[in-house]
């Protein structure tokens, strides 16, 4: 069988292994939480969840759709992800777990981007267009992680 795109598969692979990888993080923040924003932040992390969970599935399906084979087993995600795995324990400061968050997802915003670009380049327009809007997710979700800290959207 032949594949399209293989640099574009490469980088959705990328994001196959980083956005599962995130969605464990993300849950190991939900796990550990403790403070007083926790009944805000708790159900925020089920929605973070869901929506790398949603993202995921779109990644892997276009991936599929273009002769490609995703990811599909932890092993292959640690050996792939960029993202560092830590061990959740309690007593970690809320502001310190959603900054954690706030440059896990910068890391995945560059990797939408270079997924875009190269997309781009081997004139896959239909993965583009995709992972332009889930770039676009990732800054949404950023900006209230960064707001949740006080932060503007840009500041480190």
């Amino acid at each position: 069988m032949n594949s399209l795109y293989p640099k574009t598969q490469t980088t959705l692979n990328q994001l196959v292994a980083d956005i599962s990888q995130l969605t464990l993080i993300v849950h190991q923040t939900h796990w550990y939480m403790r403070g007083k924003t926790f009944f805000t932040m708790h159900p925020k992390m089920d929605e973070l969840m869901a929506d790398l969970d949603d993202q995921l599935d779109q990644i892997a399906e276009r991936l599929i759709a273009i002769g490609g084979e995703p990811l599909s087993t932890f092993g292959e995600f640690l050996e792939t992800t960029k993202l560092e795995e830590k061990k959740g324990k309690f007593g970690i400061p809320m502001e310190n777990l959603i900054q954690q968050l706030v440059e896990d997802y910068r890391y995945l915003k560059e990797v939408f981007q270079e997924g875009i670009d190269i997309s781009g380049q081997e004139e896959d327009c239909s993965t583009q267009d995709m992972l332009i809007g889930m770039k676009t997710d990732i800054e949404k979700t950023i900006w209230m992680l960064q707001a949740f800290l006080d932060k503007s959207p840009l500041a480190e």
